[in-house]
């Protein structure tokens, strides 16, 4: 069960995206993909992941 307040790791987020390590940790850099640090772990809001894909989506549909 996903809820909005879940956290993912890179991996989480690699598997769902099916990206690369290096791609999922470009798109953190780039502040395409919303995530917060605790302590030396990056975790993604399972809603900034939600709200990363709606942007693609609508980014594609407007292209």
């Amino acid at each position: 069960m996903t809820t909005d307040t879940e956290l993912l790791t890179v991996p989480q987020v690699m598997e769902r995206l099916q990206l690369g390590r290096t791609a999922v940790y470009d798109l953190l850099r780039t502040r395409q993909l919303a995530s917060l640090t605790l302590g030396r772990a990056r975790r993604i809001p399972t809603h900034a992941l939600t709200d990363f894909i709606h942007t693609r989506l609508d980014q594609e549909a407007a292209a």
